[in-house]
């Protein structure tokens, strides 16, 4: 054997180690593959196994580091994954956040120990090196700027990882052994580690990339949402109005604005909407549709109006049918959204104020005139809000003068869709934001009661984020996983006790309609079967219309959806002030 070769060697395997067995690397090695094969095929079994997986993994990572280390600076570097994965493993109550914040220091400062050492090391080696360790730091960089994603980053990218640092170690041990013995060894060829760090640096610049875009892509809401020094008491008040295009038709104008209205707990607050009307709409006041939206998000950030995606954003059916029948579309965001929060999501009384109190505020409004009559259209959340407003109107907004209601797809019977949903990714999500919701209003209401310890971090991280852009991705992709979120089920306790008082179960005196698609995984068919027989029982009249083969989405953003021209049709003979048909009437299409 060359005397280059053994220098080699021991640049990259240590002179130190000349004290230990040479299999002590190769199970290192060993375990790592082990250990990467793990992470890798079952990202998403349990975040508890999982994370005790990446500890595992920190602490077999720096044993092998430190194995071979070539300068005093690694060694310190690989300490610090051992460190970092005892402190994983013993900071019991915040495992996820603890391996956010051990991983992400770990990487950052592991990846400024090998830049310097790059810097100091033999050029040889020295942009493998740099480029290895600016890889690190980028990590790092990404696992401090998103900590509720952390375990699913490290899963898929340190389960292959691992697999490739520990076939290098078992590797290096039995070609450490073969100098032992006296024999030529083969290195593995310079490019090979080239492809592997460079690839690793492109991928790091790639997260990085994708982490600007989720953060650039989240609006916040502008000065428009903050009401004046002085707001009115009285709800339905405009208080600020301003030309509105983003995703408005080309033959429609429309305005957004700020209006008074109250909260959950009854106190004076100010919500945001949309207002649309077709540009060559005539002069005499036109029909009202109040638009309640499906879930857009609980943050303020998440408003129709300041998402990208717009009034779609919240699932609005039908938008060129209502520019070109000339009605006017008030479209509310609910206290909260836009407009300072917290938002009463899925708490029927606010959300059923802020619909009403924005059509009082639209007729305030100049540049278009209205028809003293309203037909409230809503879906999902919206759905569940709209029968609400119908309970409401009478009493608490007669001059809106409510002549029917059509509920699609509607949030009712909440505790048993909750229960059904809360273990899908979407269910979970909207989990944290009713959980979100109710601990604000109802003092008995934790948030953290509800949710197991190892998924509070990205539970409040998702009830954070919006449902739509790139967010809402961040979202699916963190409550993939088969874990559950909830450690108690929602039908239980303060929780379960507020979502029964927010069931729509009072009697509407406006004509009523309900949409349900039969394929809806969301708001199930079963359950609000159960809310159209209790009501049905209670005296109530309504048409309850059924669709096969349409979900959640699809019976309201499906062009093709047998719903459109039902509710069109259905909006039509409100307006002619035709009679509906008396009792409860059912169709299925």
């Amino acid at each position: 054997m060359s005397m280059r070769r053994g220098t080699q060697l021991r640049r990259f395997y240590g002179d130190w180690l000349d004290r230990f067995p040479w299999w002590l690397g190769a199970v290192v090695g060993l375990v790592s593959v082990a250990l990467g094969f793990a992470i890798t095929l079952k990202p998403f079994s349990s975040l508890g196994v999982l994370v005790a997986l990446v500890a595992a993994a920190f602490v077999t990572v720096g044993v092998g580091e430190f194995l071979s280390a070539r300068m005093s600076m690694e060694r310190l570097g690989a300490v610090g994954w051992i460190a970092a994965g005892v402190g994983v493993s013993v900071w019991s109550g915040l495992t996820v956040h603890g391996l956010a914040i051990f991983a992400g220091v770990s990487l950052l400062v592991g990846g400024v120990l090998r830049v310097v050492s790059a810097v100091r090391g033999d050029a040889e080696e020295r942009w493998i090196s740099l480029f290895s360790g600016l890889a690190r730091a980028i990590f790092g960089v990404l696992a401090l700027s998103w900590p509720d994603v952390t375990v699913l980053v490290l899963s898929l990218l340190v389960g292959p990882a691992l697999i490739l640092f520990g076939l290098g170690q078992v590797g290096a041990a039995f070609r450490f052994r073969e100098r032992r013995q006296g024999r030529e060894y083969r290195r593995w060829p310079r490019f090979v580690r080239s492809v592997r760090v460079v690839g690793s640096l492109i991928v790091a610049l790639g997260l990085l990339f994708v982490s600007s875009l989720i953060h650039r892509g989240s609006a916040s809401p502008d000065a428009f949402y903050t009401p004046p020094k002085t707001v009115p008491e009285r709800p339905g008040v405009l208080l600020r109005s301003e030309s509105f295009t983003r995703g408005i038709p080309s033959d429609a104008k429309a305005w957004r604005i700020l209006y008074t209205t109250s909260s959950a707990d009854g106190r004076p607050a100010v919500a945001s909407g949309v207002v649309v009307v077709a540009k060559d709409a005539p002069a005499s006041p036109r029909p009202v549709i109040a638009w309640a939206h499906g879930t857009t998000g609980f943050a303020s950030k998440c408003a129709p109006s300041l998402v990208n995606k717009g009034l779609d954003a919240g699932a609005l059916p039908a938008l060129d049918k209502v520019i070109a029948n000339k009605w006017v579309l008030i479209a509310t965001d609910y206290v909260g959204l836009g407009t300072k929060g917290p938002q009463p999501y899925l708490i029927g009384r606010p959300e059923a104020r802020s619909v009403l109190d924005s059509v009082r505020a639209a007729h305030q409004l100049a540049g278009v005139k209205l028809q003293k009559q309203t037909i409230v259209w809503g879906h999902s959340q919206g759905g569940g809000a709209a029968l609400w407003t119908g309970i409401l109107a009478t009493s608490y907004a007669p001059d809106d003068n409510v002549i029917g209601v059509a509920a699609l797809s509607p949030a009712t019977e909440l505790p048993t869709i909750f229960n059904a949903i809360k273990d899908t990714p979407v269910g979970k999500i909207m989990g944290t934001y009713a959980l979100a919701a109710y601990s604000a209003f109802y003092p008995g209401v934790h948030f953290d009661d509800y949710v197991r310890p190892t998924a509070r971090v990205i539970a409040h991280a998702t009830a954070n984020r919006c449902l739509s852009g790139p967010e809402a991705l961040v979202s699916i992709a963190t409550n993939i996983s088969k874990e559950p979120i909830f450690s108690r089920t929602p039908e239980s306790g303060a929780l379960g006790k507020a979502l029964i008082q927010n069931i729509p179960l009072h009697l509407i005196k406006a004509p009523l309609l309900i949409g349900q698609g039969l394929a809806d995984t969301l708001v199930l068919p079963g359950a609000q079967r159960i809310y159209i027989d209790a009501m049905c029982e209670a005296g109530q009249r309504l048409e309850y219309r059924t669709y096969e083969s349409y979900d959640h989405v699809s019976i309201v953003l499906d062009p093709k959806s047998p719903l459109i021209p039902d509710l069109i049709q259905w909006t039509k003979d409100r307006l002619r002030r035709e009679e509906p048909p008396t009792g409860c009437t059912f169709h299925r299409h």
